[in-house]
């Protein structure tokens, strides 16, 4: 049974969510502030976090940065704030993704659940057709490949390697282009226009690198 961590200074909030999380099939566990959080993901791991922003002795944001410097563990950011540089806080601290409250509970386990499923290892993803090759920069679905830059496939491997997550322009420019200066953001849609292009070369239909209003991108694993 999945455990769901939830981090959530609202007492109310905290309990229905751990009423529709126990009845969709995960265990739970309940922390009001931020003052505990890295110590128990350290000691007694979760399959996901649910983080809100705004919490007592220590932020979620603070929470977060220091959780991925040991764990890649799912991470869902819950905010009041709704601004697109609140959102993007939490993405460029290490979260996979975001709601804003109020938020639909069954909404937020579909998407939990839909995390859990695309976040699988790198082994099941190639089963799925879609492989990488570092050495010569290729990316092949189903025997056929195309040869990408070496700017494009940063940015694609970067993706592919944690599919769900979604990744703000500024962390795919912090952690895909590292080495380039005086690269934008609309160096990175450029790339990602002209993946997908060569991704339906070979056969990809699925729009594999989605774009997501106000945040980034992700990589969603093509269907069967």
């Amino acid at each position: 049974m999945p455990k769901i961590l939830i981090v959530e200074d609202d007492l109310d909030i905290a309990k229905n969510l751990t009423v529709f999380l126990n009845k969709s099939g995960f265990a739970t566990e309940h922390l009001a502030s931020g003052q505990f959080v890295v110590e128990t993901v350290k000691n007694n791991p979760p399959n996901l976090i649910l983080l809100d922003l705004m919490l007592p002795y220590k932020t979620g944001e603070e929470c977060c940065i220091e959780i991925r410097k040991f764990s890649q563990v799912p991470i869902i950011i819950t905010t009041a704030k709704v601004e697109e540089a609140s959102r993007l806080i939490g993405l460029e601290s290490g979260a996979d993704d975001y709601v804003c409250k109020p938020y639909s509970v069954m909404e937020l386990v579909l998407r939990i659940k839909a995390i859990l499923r695309r976040l699988q290892p790198l082994d099941a993803i190639n089963s799925r057709s879609i492989t990488i090759t570092e050495g010569s920069f290729d990316v092949s679905f189903n025997e056929n490949a195309v040869e990408l830059t070496a700017l494009e496939f940063s940015l694609f491997k970067l993706l592919y390697s944690r599919p769900g997550r979604i990744y703000s322009r500024k962390l795919i420019l912090d952690l895909a282009y590292s080495d380039i200066r005086d690269i934008s953001d609309r160096a990175i849609d450029s790339h990602v226009k002209k993946i997908r292009k060569k991704l339906r070369s070979i056969g990809v239909e699925d729009n594999i690198i989605e774009s997501i209003y106000g945040a980034g991108y992700r990589y969603s694993t093509p269907e069967e």
